[in-house]
């Protein structure tokens, strides 16, 4: 049986003076041990967050899929490495949209990542004008084929879906729409790398995720945890999320 595991992405979003929220959320990760938990911080919080956390990961939000290199403002694996990092997002929706990041992108950087020994939470999720479209299945399936690493393998690599209207603006696919999408990214997995992989990875939803309907959601098949954003910036929101995934594991 896979594990849930809940990871927070803190965004731009976090100075020093939040460090006791990352303490309070590592204690209670740690009084859940049935439940993995993670956060993924600003770059600048990266070590000093290591320094707090005890056993839970931290993670970086992006990367860059060079080593070293003319890059201005770009983060390489072997920094985050070297900063404390266990684990990176590659490929969220706001990179894709904001940045014009494409699927390519995220695979080269997921090998980098895995190149260097971090774990990849590699993102998948469509417009609403794609859903609205009919179109839904088709870009994610797309998104998986073209982002997947060759060497995906369940001990480094997590799915995240995350249905790009659906995050910060509170709204949330309906329980047969979550099953349904994390249903067919098991089976997309399945025919690209076997069921025996496929069905070790863990698919997160992410999306307007809350300690409300945490419980609900995590509950679904397939889904196997969750990629939360705002909610997770404080240990009092993001506590009731990985208490309900202890519930339902």
């Amino acid at each position: 049986m896979r594990r849930k595991l809940v990871a927070g992405n803190w965004k731009m979003h976090g100075l020093r003076a939040q460090l006791p929220e990352v303490e309070a959320i590592a204690s209670a990760a740690a009084a859940n041990p049935s439940v993995d938990a993670a956060l993924c911080l600003p770059f600048t919080l990266i070590h000093p967050a290591a320094q707090v956390a005890g056993s839970l990961p931290i993670g970086a939000q992006d990367l860059h899929e060079a080593d070293k290199g003319a890059h201005t403002g770009c983060i390489s694996a072997p920094m985050l490495v070297e900063e404390g990092a266990t684990l990176t997002i590659v490929g969220h929706s706001e990179r894709r949209g904001d940045q014009h990041e494409t699927s390519h992108d995220a695979y080269m950087k997921a090998a980098a990542a895995h190149r260097h020994g971090l774990k990849v939470i590699l993102c998948c999720g469509e417009l609403e004008a794609e859903r609205a479209a009919g179109r839904a299945e088709r870009i994610v399936q797309s998104q998986i084929e073209k982002s997947l690493p060759d060497d995906a393998d369940p001990s480094w690599l997590t799915i995240a879906y995350e249905p790009r209207w659906a995050i910060g603006t509170g709204k949330t696919p309906t329980a047969d729409e979550i099953a349904s999408m994390h249903a067919i990214i098991r089976a997309k997995l399945r025919m690209m790398i076997g069921d025996d992989k496929a069905d070790g990875i863990q698919i997160l939803y992410g999306g307007s995720v809350t300690g409300a309907n945490a419980a609900q959601i995590l509950a679904l098949d397939n889904v196997d945890g969750a990629l939360v954003g705002g909610a997770s910036l404080t240990a009092e929101k993001f506590v009731p999320i990985i208490e309900a995934a202890a519930s339902v594991s």
